[in-house]
C-alpha cells in the first residue's frame, strides 16, 4: 500500500517557498505519492440551469496541474506526482500529450495521468470545448495520447482528431500511467477498458464494492486485473479511528494507493470538517501525525 496525499491546493497559497518546503517535506516524511486537482476556472453557481453539479465554484484558487507538478519535479527527488484528475476534454490532446511527456522526462518517471470528463459545462465551454459528446471525445484522446507516446510521428484519423504524419518529440522515456477519475457506471467501464489505474473521488467513501466491479469487468474483457491501480481518500479532519477504518477496508479491497486531505478553505461546500491547520508547519505535523497511524497499523497482519 502506497501512502499518498492530496495537495492541498487552495490552501497552501502562491509562495512558492511554501510550495516547495510542503512537498519536500512530505517526502521526507515518506510519502509515495502526491496528488493535485484540475481547474482552469471557477463559475459562478447561482441562477444556472441545470445546476453545476459540482462542489467547486468561483472563490476556489486553483493552482495549474503540469506547471505546478513541474516545479515540484525540481524540488523533490523521490515522490511520485499525480492529476486527480486533469479534466481531459477541455484541453488539446496533443498539448497534453506533449506536456506529459515533457513532465516525464523532466520528473525522471515520476508522472501518474489522472484523468476524468469533468462537470463543468461553463468551464468546457470558455476553454472552447463542445459539452456534449465529451464522453466519446475522451475515449479517442485515451487512444490518441498512447498513440502520440508510442511514435515520431503518427497518422490519426478520428471523430474529432486528425493528425497528418505528425508527432510529438520527445517522447516519454518511461511509460505513463494513465488513471481514469469518477463516479459513474460509466467512468468505471472506461477504466476497465482502457484504465491502468482509478482515482476515487475524496469523499471519505468505502469504494471497494466499486473496485471489485471494475476489476470483475476488465478480466470478462479480457484484461488483467493484478497490475491496475486504485486509489481513496479520506479527510485528515475526520481523526485516526476514521482512517483506520478506512484504511481497514481498503486493504482488504486490495486498494494500492491510501491517501490524506487536509484542508479548511471551503471544507463546509465540500461537506467534510475543517482540518483547523493554518500554514506549512501544521499542515507537515498533521502528515507526519497520519503517517505515523497509518504505518503503524499496516505493519499489522491484513
Amino acid at each position: 500500500m502506497k501512502l499518498g496525499l492530496v495537495f492541498p491546493t487552495c490552501d497552501i497559497g502562491s509562495d512558492p517557498v511554501a510550495i516547495r518546503d510542503y512537498a519536500q517535506g512530505a517526502e521526507a516524511l515518506g510519502f509515495d505519492s502526491l496528488l493535485t486537482f484540475d481547474h482552469v476556472l471557477g463559475a459562478e453557481h447561482a441562477g444556472r440551469v441545470p445546476p453545476l453539479a459540482g462542489p467547486y465554484d468561483e472563490s476556489f484558487p486553483f493552482h495549474e496541474p503540469f506547471v505546478l507538478l513541474a516545479f515540484l519535479a525540481a524540488a523533490t527527488q523521490r515522490i511520485e506526482l499525480a492529476t486527480g484528475v486533469l479534466v481531459l476534454p477541455q484541453r488539446a490532446t496533443a498539448l497534453v500529450a506533449k506536456q506529459a511527456s515533457e513532465l516525464q522526462n523532466l520528473s525522471r518517471g515520476r508522472l501518474r495521468l489522472g484523468v476524468g470528463t469533468g462537470w463543468n459545462r461553463i468551464e468546457a465551454e470558455a476553454l472552447g470545448s463542445r459539452w456534449a459528446g465529451r464522453g466519446r471525445r475522451f475515449d479517442e484522446q485515451i487512444a490518441l495520447l498512447r498513440e502520440l507516446w508510442s511514435a515520431s510521428a503518427i497518422d490519426f484519423a478520428g471523430e474529432f482528431h486528425r493528425i497528418d504524419r505528425a508527432g510529438i518529440l520527445p517522447l516519454p522515456e518511461r511509460r505513463i500511467p494513465l488513471w481514469f477519475g469518477g463516479a459513474s457506471a460509466r467512468a468505471y467501464e472506461r477504466a476497465a477498458r482502457a484504465g491502468d489505474g482509478f482515482v476515487f473521488r475524496p469523499d471519505d467513501r468505502e469504494y471497494g464494492a466499486e473496485l471489485a466491479r471494475i476489476r470483475d469487468r476488465m478480466r470478462k474483457l479480457g484484461r488483467d486485473p493484478g497490475g491496475f491501480g486504485a486509489e481513496c481518500t479520506v479527510s485528515y479532519a475526520r481523526g485516526p479511528e476514521h482512517w483506520l477504518a478506512r484504511l481497514a477496508h481498503w486493504r482488504a479491497a486490495g486498494g494500492t494507493h491510501f491517501s490524506v486531505q487536509a484542508h479548511d478553505f471551503g471544507a463546509e461546500k465540500l461537506g467534510a470538517p475543517a482540518a483547523g491547520l493554518a500554514g506549512v508547519g501544521d499542515h507537515l505535523r498533521a502528515l507526519e501525525r497520519f503517517a505515523g497511524a497509518v504505518r503503524g497499523a499496516l505493519r499489522q497482519p491484513g
